[in-house]
């Protein structure tokens, strides 16, 4: 009993916990080793105490004095052996969730979607005076006169997002929306009898400033998120557009009633819409201060990173849009493939595509004051809040903090998408 040998701690622990990529039997192995125990075990601790009592009659005494030594020696082995094992690893955390980085959703036909962990955390939301100053100066572009940025509130304020949650690494693309509507045969509102949705009109030319202003986008019957009107083809991985507030409402609910995905949904949770806090968050990528875009105020540095109004032909044209644009060409004069400005593209939490590409829908209803820290409701009239720019905005109008309301719930148009996100269930949500 008192001469066990590693062999015999190994064949016990061959079947047992594997620990920071070692079985126990090596941790103990090595506490053995350095111990130097071996089958003349009993003979070398016997030696002193023989020394001391050589007669029969104090066998006993001999015997006492060797299990004394080896429970001594035996402790020190474990005592070796627990200080070899990485707390991390101890069975208690072991048994507690962990917290991936992302969640892959896989929605068949080699469809995934991707959400990225965001922990609790806070930011400033809203803009400064000087902010607003810039979006519609010369540079920004945006209108000035207007009461559009003002929608921002007066001053930035101090928001928290008290809870972890995921948010979709990338707008909801084309290939994602026709996983849902081939799986449930959902109709979007732009599809049913008497819907429309706004497309861009090819034959425009101009706004006609001189005379009566024309405006590129028109309600077309007949277009859907199937097809935008873009004059080119649509690709699985461009954002999905034309699809409404209750549009993107329906995918989230069809994302909670998959039975393969509700594995990996934490209790409490839910697929669903950003509320207008935790877009704002997410957009920021985890900055502690008031800036225009999430790398900071300059523009320059937006080059490689977002799409907006910038130096791009429109399709089969040598004229790109009128208006003040980005000093240089991101590639494309309507919708961009989703993530396609890889790392550059990405903000502080990993996430793009937050400003520029396509308007998101969150699920606030609009207050004109500026963003809530709470999800904000009102109970009639209620106009969807839609955050972060699109393809066709200025500079000014592609900031972190932009903001308007749709004019409801069912409109859709094709500058407007949406992500989704897993977040705690939050109770009387519209």
């Amino acid at each position: 009993m008192l001469a066990m040998t590693t062999s015999t701690f190994g064949s016990q622990a061959n079947t047992g916990l594997v620990v920071g990529g070692n079985t126990v039997d090596n941790a103990l192995g090595a506490a053995y080793s350095h111990l130097s125990i071996r089958p003349s075990f009993k003979k070398n601790l016997a030696h002193p105490i023989m020394a001391l009592f050589p007669i029969k009659r104090f066998r006993p005494i001999r015997e006492l004095w060797i299990a004394c030594v080896s429970w001594c020696s035996v402790t020190a082995c474990l005592c070796t052996v627990l200080a070899q094992l990485p707390l991390a690893q101890s069975p208690v955390l072991a048994q507690s969730p962990g917290t991936p980085d992302a969640l892959v959703v896989d929605l068949g036909k080699q469809t995934r979607l991707e959400l990225v962990h965001l922990s609790p955390g806070e930011l400033m939301m809203g803009s400064t005076p000087e902010e607003k100053a810039w979006a519609t100066g010369i540079e920004g572009g945006a209108q000035p006169g207007t009461e559009r940025e003002s929608y921002e509130g007066q001053l930035p304020r101090k928001i928290k997002v008290p809870h972890r949650f995921w948010m979709g690494r990338t707008e909801v693309t084309v290939g994602q929306f026709r996983r849902f509507v081939e799986e449930t045969g959902y109709v979007t509102d732009a599809e049913k009898p008497g819907g429309h949705t706004q497309c861009f009109n090819p034959k425009w030319t101009s706004y006609d400033f001189r005379t009566s202003v024309v405006h590129p986008w028109e309600p077309m019957p007949g277009k859907s998120w199937r097809d935008p009107n873009f004059q080119f083809p649509l690709q699985d991985d461009f954002p999905v557009v034309c699809v409404s507030w209750t549009d993107a409402k329906a995918f989230a609910a069809w994302l909670n009633e998959q039975a393969s995905l509700k594995l990996n949904i934490p209790a409490g949770y839910a697929y669903r819409l950003p509320t207008e806090a935790e877009w704002e968050y997410a957009c920021r990528g985890g900055r502690q201060d008031s800036t225009a875009y999430w790398w900071g105020d300059d523009l320059a540095e937006g080059q490689g990173r977002f799409n907006i109004s910038a130096v791009d032909f429109l399709p089969d044209r040598k004229q790109k849009w009128p208006l003040a644009s980005a000093p240089w060409s991101d590639g494309f004069s309507f919708v961009a493939p989703v993530d396609h400005f890889g790392e550059r593209g990405r903000n502080g939490f990993g996430i793009a595509d937050m400003c520029g590409n396509v308007w998101e829908v969150v699920l606030d209803h609009f207050d004109p004051k500026g963003g809530h820290e709470e999800l904000h409701t009102t109970k009639e009239n209620y106009r969807p809040v839609c955050k972060g720019g699109n393809y066709f905005d200025v500079p000014g109008n592609a900031r972190c903090a932009v903001r308007l309301g749709l004019a409801g719930p069912h409109y859709s148009d094709s500058r407007d998408g949406f992500r989704v996100c897993l977040g705690p269930i939050i109770n009387n949500a519209p």
